[in-house]
């Protein structure tokens, strides 16, 4: 066998520069979430940045490990520390896939153990009446409150992502069978959903359309200063914000936008709707999933219509 031949059917285990690249760009080419690709990006950019700055070493398994101790040192927490090992792995597969790492050093990577975590970590569920509070907060009179009260009422009646708030198109909710819904909506891992919208959802969405004139395209924009629209989109941070500034003025400084999507399970379900609904709803593959939603056995709405699942959000009716 000729020299070329070998160096061809055995791949380098020590990767350089540009071949760590050329991996980085097929694992973010290969993910369809922008926060997935925005995560994987930093994850494994800082890895790239600790391997090259160490003497020569090998993209192996011991090396792969020495970097999740170099984590756990810097007391991160074992969310933080698995989630930057799935990138790795994930950029150790595709360096097997392209020829740059046997696949032999790629299976050995992907057996690195992840940090343990010592029980489950709770988010946050609104009572109703919070729930409520927190939607009457925006000023309907200002088309900032018009938008801002639009976007709380679909995390908190919907259960959308805030992703999917922000990529929301003003033809995505349509009128099917006598009832409101976000048709063939794209979530978390390209699964698709179609999501029931309550109509007093929707008079709120149309407050806010016909305030901002807008006609087609995106169904969220930015409002400036001025108390006028711009730009044809927003992104998902400003989402994060509306919720983030509103739940400070009622003192719940730990809530963020994914604990209206657990306040929105955690009510439907008190509220009478099942288990199997509420995992549509939501878009979960899991049911498993859906459960840990509202796995606390607290009262958080006493007096909630006991309904299917449209009637079943009817907690938080303003009308």
């Amino acid at each position: 066998m000729k020299i070329k031949d070998r160096e061809q059917n055995n791949p380098s285990a020590m990767l350089g520069l540009v071949d760590l690249d050329v991996a980085k760009s097929a694992v973010l080419g290969s993910l369809r979430s922008p926060g997935s690709r925005r995560c994987y990006e930093h994850a494994i950019s800082e890895f790239i940045g600790w391997y090259c700055s160490e003497p020569r070493l090998a993209f192996n398994k011991a090396v792969v490990t020495r970097y999740r101790m170099n984590l756990e040192s810097r007391g991160l927490a074992p969310g933080t520390v698995n989630l930057r090992l799935a990138a790795i792995r994930r950029l150790a597969y595709e360096a097997a896939d392209s020829g740059l790492l046997s696949p032999e050093q790629a299976a050995g990577i992907r057996r690195v153990k992840g940090a343990k975590k010592l029980g489950v970590r709770v988010g946050n569920w609104l009572l109703a009446d919070e729930a409520r509070q927190l939607w009457e907060m925006p000023d309907g009179k200002t088309l900032k409150g018009k938008r801002d009260r639009a976007i709380l009422s679909l995390l908190l009646a919907c259960g959308l992502r805030r992703g999917e708030v922000a990529a929301l198109e003003l033809n995505d909710i349509q009128r099917r069978e006598d009832h409101w819904a976000i048709v063939d909506l794209t979530g978390k891992g390209g699964h698709v959903r179609t999501v029931p919208v309550p109509d007093w959802v929707t008079r709120t969405i149309q407050e806010w359309v016909s305030a901002a004139g807008i006609s087609s395209g995106k169904l969220f924009r930015c409002v400036c200063r001025a108390g006028k629209t711009w730009g044809d989109f927003m992104t998902d941070r400003v989402v994060w914000h509306v919720v983030k500034d509103y739940a400070a003025k009622l003192g719940l400084h730990q809530l963020a936008p994914h604990d209206l999507r657990r306040s929105c399970a955690r009510l439907c379900h008190v509220a009478g709707g099942e288990l199997e609904q509420i995992q549509f709803l939501l878009g979960h593959v899991s049911v498993q999933t859906t459960e840990k939603y509202y796995v606390q056995k607290v009262d958080m709405c006493s007096g909630c219509p006991k309904s299917p699942i449209v009637n079943a959000r009817a907690w938080l009716d303003s009308a």
